[in-house]
């Protein structure tokens, strides 16, 4: 179910891409949407929150969490086909959204208008870039999503013209949160007015993406305060903590992940009820909350153990 249109050179693009580009591009191809997915989105927010600044981490995650929540809300609207759907005749998936799904299970693998990897890209990088304010963060914010979303077409997954909409959404959230930022000053303000463009695709949207998204947007809005008042982590240069905190991050994420879905059968966590949704948004604001808001409780040893490899170095 859902709604094909598209331009003859965007299909014709795709297909020629895909005939062209050979073994190693395909690679490449795949590398790059592996880059805009959300194991390494995941890895480089985490770095500016834990290791680069916190502060800078959080207004970087409620940006990205806006373009990620604005996209599925577009895309179930919209209702578009990917190609691959589309066009199984001409149009090969070379890398699917959910590796764990149906390539051709539409629910599961969202709609194409327009492309969240070049969404997220844009946003998570794009406020980066804001924080940091170097020419060399300005470069990777747009050479690198420029590379993740024409590699969106490359694998069959995205037209062309969803990924140059990707690009508009990602940039619409940047613009959207630093003046929100800038205009209102008191920070319940902020998340509510957040919440209120972004809460109410819950109506419409039956998508994995969007109520991942919710999820965590709910956990942000909860956990950023108590951590300001209870926790309070500091920044750290220290290298060895650096690796510790987000590769720790990593490792809570993945166990405390699986102890949530334990409850459920993984048919009916996947099937797109609403139900099964709105557990899927518990799971990662709950997620969220504990990464934030309590794990951060350790990185005082990590600290010592960082000094402690230093000094015997």
């Amino acid at each position: 179910m859902g709604n094909v249109f598209y331009f003859d050179w965007e299909l014709d693009l795709i297909e020629w891409l895909q005939k062209s580009i050979g073994t190693a591009g395909q690679t490449i191809a795949k590398g790059l949407s592996l880059i805009g997915g959300e194991t390494i989105t995941l890895l480089v927010l985490l770095v500016v929150l834990f290791c680069y600044k916190k502060e800078a981490g959080k207004r970087c995650g409620f940006t990205m969490v806006a373009a990620s929540m604005w996209f599925p809300m577009i895309k179930n609207a919209v209702m578009r086909l990917r190609p691959y759907m589309a066009h199984p005749e001409r149009v090969e998936a070379l890398a699917v959204t959910h590796a764990d799904a149906d390539p051709m299970d539409v629910v599961q693998q969202g709609y194409s208008f327009p492309s969240g990897h070049s969404a997220n890209a844009v946003s998570l990088y794009g406020s980066i870039a804001r924080e940091i304010r170097q020419k060399w963060m300005w470069w990777i914010a747009v050479i690198l999503p420029l590379l993740i979303g024409l590699s969106r077409f490359a694998v069959g997954v995205h037209y062309p013209t969803d990924v140059l909409a990707g690009w508009a959404v990602g940039l619409a959230a940047v613009a959207f949160c630093a003046v929100l930022e800038k205009k209102v000053k008191t920070e319940w303000i902020r998340h509510a007015i957040l919440m209120a463009v972004t809460v109410p695709g819950i109506f419409w949207c039956d998508s994995r993406d969007y109520f991942t998204s919710l999820g965590l947007l709910i956990g942000m809005v909860l956990v950023f305060p108590y951590e300001r008042k209870y926790i309070r982590f500091s920044d750290t240069r220290n290298v060895w903590a650096m690796i510790l905190r987000v590769g720790g991050a990593f490792v809570v994420y993945a166990v405390l992940n699986t102890v949530l879905k334990l409850p459920f059968s993984a048919e009916w966590l996947n099937g797109g009820a609403l139900g099964a949704n709105l557990i899927r948004s518990l799971r990662y604001a709950i997620l969220l909350f504990v990464l934030v808001g309590v794990y951060p409780r350790v990185f005082p040893l990590f600290e010592k153990v960082g000094k402690k490899g230093i000094h015997n170095s």
